[in-house]
């Protein structure tokens, strides 16, 4: 029964070019957040924001937003769930 659901869902990933197992490894990142990460290690904050500062408010955004929700609002449910 595990490997039919296994299969099922890494057919269903193909179809969409990988992007289920992409969101799942790294944690919800984007593969805009991803690049802008190697960046923002490779020029540091500053010199990314003033390569472009719009790119660099999406991704902070995107940072912001995710984190939220996967430090915030996922404990919370999980602790109103169990309670």
């Amino acid at each position: 029964m595990a490997a039919w659901i296994k299969s099922r869902f890494l057919d269903f990933d193909r179809r969409v070019d990988g992007a289920v197992t992409f969101f799942l490894r790294h944690y919800g990142k984007t593969k805009f957040m991803v690049a802008m990460s190697k960046k923002a290690q490779y020029f540091g904050l500053e010199n990314l924001f003033l390569k472009g500062p719009k790119a660099f408010i999406y991704f902070f955004i995107f940072y912001l937003i995710r984190d939220t929700i996967l430090y915030i609002i996922i404990p919370i449910g999980f602790a109103k769930f169990i309670e």
